[in-house]
């Protein structure tokens, strides 16, 4: 799918599903270290046409194959700034924001012909501003490299980690060779998959799209999926996916767990935003070499 699928083509994938809407989403107008939650106002309902797929679930897996595609074939790096938050041993973290630059993994014949390369600065909250992180797969032995800009770790400059390891965690859900939206797509399809076979009739799925959304002031697609019930085998009681109309990528994800009383709301669980992103820099070895950043 490339950046200049029409929207005639994205309907034709919605009118095949099992629910479809028109809705608009105020986000809200804060400051970069006040981003809220969107407010849906759903406005019109539009019936699906008779021909349906057969499980709700299977026009929101085509829509991610397809963005896949357009991610692998069409997109070599981008920058954004990424606001992450995560619910940490029952706790939600205060909003992280990252300027980041991505370059996704390319394979040719004879293997990778561009490895996942990854450069983060933090900017809030205060603690970690100034804290830089880079990944480049392949090399490093392995390791990302990383150094702090305050306090007592400052001192010592440019540090190696294993990605996986306690410290490099620390804090964390996810190790920083997951990050991106490639990695992002191709999560969701595994887990949308994994959800459409533990529950084949649909009893406890719900999927919705919704139109017209904003993020950042960015149009986007929203596909919503609600499992109605707590089982074992689902991650999330409620999960959106924001797909940018123009870029045709995702540029927010964010999960939702069951709530913990009868009459709460569903509680945030992990949100990950894309803002201000741009496709195909031109981003080169020399953006994700350590010895050309600060220390």
């Amino acid at each position: 799918m490339s950046s200049r699928v029409s929207r005639r083509k994205w309907l034709g994938l919605l009118a095949s599903s099992t629910a479809m809407y028109t809705a608009g989403i105020a986000w809200a107008q804060q400051p970069r270290d006040q981003l809220k939650e969107p407010v849906f106002r759903v406005t019109k309902r539009i019936e699906p046409e008779q021909r349906q797929l057969s499980h709700p679930l299977d026009a929101a897996i085509q829509i991610a194959e397809k963005g896949l595609h357009h991610i692998r074939t069409d997109i070599s790096d981008y920058s954004c700034t990424i606001v992450k938050q995560e619910r940490i041993d029952g706790e939600l973290s205060a909003p992280e924001h990252m300027r980041a630059l991505i370059r996704n993994r390319k394979l040719g014949p004879g293997g990778t012909t561009q490895p996942l390369s990854v450069y983060l600065n933090f900017l809030k909250p205060d603690a970690v501003q100034g804290r830089e992180v880079i990944f480049v797969e392949g090399a490093n032995n392995g390791k990302m490299v990383a150094h702090e800009a305050k306090g007592l770790k400052a001192a010592f400059g440019w540090v190696w980690l294993n990605p996986d390891g306690i410290l490099a965690m620390q804090g964390q859900r996810y190790p920083i060779t997951e990050i991106g939206i490639e990695n992002l797509v191709d999560k969701l399809i595994e887990r949308a998959t994994r959800d459409r076979k533990n529950d084949p009739e649909a009893q406890t799925t719900v999927v919705r799209y919704i139109e017209g959304a904003k993020i950042n002031g960015r149009s986007c697609l929203v596909i919503e999926v609600t499992h109605t019930e707590p089982k074992p085998y689902y991650d999330y009681h409620i999960a959106r996916v924001f797909i940018d109309d123009q870029m045709q990528v995702p540029v927010r994800y964010a999960a939702y767990t069951w709530p913990t009383s009868p009459g709460a709301r569903p509680e945030l669980d992990e949100a990950y935003t894309y803002l201000d992103m741009k496709l195909n820099v031109g981003l080169s070895e020399a953006d994700f070499d350590y010895t050309k950043k600060g220390s």
